[in-house]
């Protein structure tokens, strides 16, 4: 920071509306990618699978909640974990404020988790959460969607994830991402997009703050995304640490 060029006005002016060029075609391309992936083919989902609530079992029809959209985020918390994901848990504090909006939009969002309902619960209050979280225990839903992977389920050491094949670790038992669906009149629902990895980055609104400002991300030297991360309830305290842990986002991120 302390060898940064320094330039009078009117050269910061020159170097800024050549950058601006840049930003304006890349917003451009953003667009376009957008296009492509509303015209992406959809697959139907016949698979009657079940959910379980607070207030009891809810089908995936139940889950759109009256709108014909349903954005649902894989949160990454395990049947036997006390916590939450921490990347995950940053993702979701971006939630409840755009969710006031989006569902106006005719979108739905919806938290599923292989863990138990009582634990997402009991955590969903902790971090202060309004959004829905249902669990999938005891369900095919997160294996269909080759988002979790428990030992038993792994054969020969490999797993597909993010649409390839991968090595499986023992930080891979639960990975992060996001599905989306649609609804017609008829009630038939329709998977229509899903993103992996770093795919959920673009709803990080800090980021996109982080992003605009001299010091950026200041990603560790071993190029871990996330390493700063913690639990909104943990920045203060002694418990960061156990934030950096938990689980596999963090070695996932570096993957595109």
């Amino acid at each position: 920071m302390n060898n940064h060029p320094i330039v009078s006005q009117e050269e910061w002016l020159e170097a800024r509306r050549a950058l601006l060029t840049k930003e304006k075609a890349q917003m451009s391309a953003n667009d376009e990618l957008a296009r492509q992936r509303r015209e992406l083919p959809w697959v139907q989902i016949t698979k009657p699978y079940l959910f379980y609530t607070p207030t009891g079992k809810a089908s995936l029809a139940d889950l759109f909640d009256g709108r014909s959209q349903l954005f649902l985020y894989h949160f990454m918390f395990g049947p036997d974990w006390e916590e939450g994901c921490p990347g995950c848990s940053f993702l979701c504090d971006h939630v409840d404020g755009a969710r006031q909006h989006f569902e106006h939009h005719d979108l739905s969002f919806v938290a599923v988790s292989r863990g138990p309902i009582d634990k997402l619960e009991a955590y969903r209050k902790r971090m202060d959460w309004k959004f829905r979280w249902v669990s999938a225990e005891h369900t095919d839903f997160n294996y269909d969607f080759h988002i979790s992977f428990p030992p038993e389920r792994v054969q020969d050491g490999k797993i597909t994830y993010n649409f390839t094949t991968q090595d499986y670790s023992p930080d891979s038992e639960e990975l992060p991402g996001f599905s989306v669906f649609y609804k017609d009149a008829e009630g038939q629902i329709f998977h229509t997009y899903s993103s992996f990895s770093r795919g959920g980055e673009a709803l990080l609104g800090a980021y996109q703050f982080i992003d605009q400002t001299p010091k950026g991300r200041m990603e560790s030297v071993n190029g871990n995304l996330m390493d700063w991360v913690r639990r909104h309830d943990r920045y203060e305290n002694d418990g960061r640490a156990a934030d950096k842990e938990c689980c596999g986002c963090n070695s996932t991120a570096k993957a595109a």
